[in-house]
């Protein structure tokens, strides 16, 4: 079965079909799915779904372009969602520099106290990194997010990059880029990486992999991903399922 670790059922573009298409994954292949948090909103709304669903599971966290508002009264909120069974990473956090909004520094504040949070509950971290490298790296490095261990969601660096975070013991969350024309570097990385290092995921809604890029992307458009993970390792689809499954339970601790 597949083990989607990144997904976010909770975005609007959902609304209409929700219950149907979760209810339908089973069935398809879809064993597990972790619904990842990015606002105050919607780890409001993952934590709502995923303790209505068996297979599903939590991340709660508030990613770097909504942390402006934030305060210390989020943290004991988020602390204390993930007191909860269902709950299984702090995420996703991170810094992201393509708009440039929040400014830097308030990204890097909260960036630091999320992983700060996510030691004191020694609960792994899903990071978002986008036009960031070396400030996530340097940051992580700083708050030895190698003891805590977790997933660098949707890779988008290179090789030189992914090193440095397989030697922290971090996983790479690989999902529909792959699949993609333009996608060579991070082909690239997936020819490097270990296979006991990669997790499947979509960051549903968004980023579905050919031949349906472009469309709402769900968990059921990861066979593509396995497809071509596998044509680039030399392996069977099923092998790299397999796989990848064991390694999000791995790093999910289930």
């Amino acid at each position: 079965m597949i083990f989607d670790t990144h997904a976010h059922y909770d975005d609007e573009r959902f609304d209409e079909d929700r219950e149907e298409l979760l209810l339908s994954l089973k069935d398809k292949g879809i064993g597990t799915v972790v619904n990842v948090g990015a606002s105050v909103a919607s780890t409001k709304k993952t934590f709502e779904i995923v303790k209505e669903h068996d297979f599903m599971y939590g991340a709660v966290g508030i990613h770097p372009e909504d942390v402006e508002r934030l305060d210390e009264s989020h943290m004991e909120w988020l602390k204390s969602l993930a007191a909860d069974e269902k709950i299984v990473a702090i995420g996703e956090i991170g810094l992201d520099y393509y708009y440039d909004e929040p400014e830097r520094d308030v990204q890097k504040k909260w960036f630091a106290r999320q992983l700060d949070l996510a030691y004191e509950l020694d609960m792994p971290i899903i990071i978002h990194s986008r036009d960031a490298a070396q400030d996530t790296l340097d940051i992580m490095k700083a708050e030895k997010a190698g003891e805590i261990g977790g997933v660098i969601h949707c890779f988008s660096y290179g090789t030189e990059m992914a090193r440095e975070y397989l030697n922290m013991g971090f996983y790479l969350g690989i999902g529909g880029v792959v699949t993609f024309n333009n996608g060579r570097k991070l082909k690239e990385v997936v020819e490097y990486m270990p296979l006991d290092r990669i997790v499947l995921e979509t960051d549903c809604p968004y980023l579905s992999p050919v031949p349906n890029r472009g469309k709402r992307n769900s968990s059921l458009n990861l066979p593509y991903v396995a497809e071509a993970i596998s044509q680039i390792k030399g392996i069977s689809p099923e092998e790299v399922i397999k796989i990848t499954n064991q390694n999000a339970r791995n790093l999910y601790r289930l």
